[in-house]
């Protein structure tokens, strides 16, 4: 490579370094924000085509109400949030550049109260401000050696497979990858305080994982084998952010505790859905 192409390449790639709040990690993103609002709002009208909202009007202003207050305390908060609550047992949820983010109703029995809820929420949010999904697309662009920036197009067939992989999804629709076990902690560390900034007690993370971890019992792979942190590994990152998270939490004077608890109906419901079957270009927070 010629001298002055170097310097450029080296200029542009230092240019593209941005610093994720409250983790301060220095993050490589070669894409556009614009772009990748973009692909999550298509994404996310294919996530949802055939998905069931909720009919629980309460549960629904819940949601609403504890997801806006998380994302109003948070490094984006004018971004077009948008927070659905989809009727189905699956313990899950995922969310999209631009702040969409959808849970679905099996959560809630893990979930408990607002708190909970928030856990799950704030951690969600977290993805989106970190940009993890820009960040997967920028690393498998460089690995390409396809430094396309603002190019790129779900049109173009093999652009697409980079995206949908980034998003969420590999190259034969339907298999899902998770973000990595780094991500994933950030996410944990950066939505712990976001929900204490919000006002929900950020202890109550801590026992939601351990409820959670409960639920799973022994299906998870060993740690080694999996993109996601054992649930011994996270709750002990957790109690690492915590005092942090307890600093913010012990400093604002609207405080929520851990909110309302949730009386949830039996799920003997015969009505609630099958499992929803992956969609091309969803990215999926796979917590089962």
């Amino acid at each position: 490579m010629h001298k002055s192409a170097k310097v450029i390449l080296v200029v542009f790639l230092l240019t593209a370094c941005a610093t994720t709040p409250i983790s301060d990690r220095q993050a490589l993103i070669l894409i556009p924000e614009w772009q990748e609002i973009q692909f999550g709002e298509q994404a996310y009208k294919k996530a949802l085509k055939d998905q069931k909202d909720s009919e629980n009007t309460h549960l629904n202003q819940v949601l609403k109400r504890v997801g806006r207050q998380i994302a109003a305390v948070s490094a984006m908060p004018k971004l077009d949030w948008e927070f659905r609550l989809i009727e189905s047992e699956d313990k899950n949820a995922f969310a999209l550049p631009g702040g969409k983010v959808a849970v679905y109703t099996g959560m809630l029995a893990i979930c408990k109260n607002e708190a909970g809820l928030a856990t799950v929420l704030s951690h969600e949010i977290a993805h989106v401000i970190a940009r993890h999904g820009a960040q997967r697309m920028s690393q498998q662009l460089l690995l390409t050696g396809a430094m396309m920036g603002a190019s790129l197009s779900l049109r173009n067939n093999t652009q697409r497979n980079i995206i949908m992989s980034a998003l969420g999804l590999g190259v034969l629709y339907g298999v899902t990858l998770p973000f990595s076990r780094g991500d994933e902690g950030e996410a944990d560390q950066i939505g712990l305080v976001y929900m204490a900034r919000a006002g929900y007690d950020p202890e109550e993370a801590i026992r939601f994982w351990k409820r959670f971890s409960k639920e799973k019992g022994d299906k998870n792979p060993p740690e080694w084998a999996s993109t996601h942190p054992a649930d011994e590994t996270r709750v002990r990152g957790l109690k690492s952010y915590l005092s942090r998270a307890k600093y913010s939490y012990e400093n604002i004077k609207l405080k929520h505790g851990l909110g309302e608890t949730f009386n949830l109906p039996v799920s003997a419901d015969k009505n609630i859905p099958e499992k929803p079957k992956p969609v091309p270009g969803v990215s999926v927070e796979t917590f089962n």
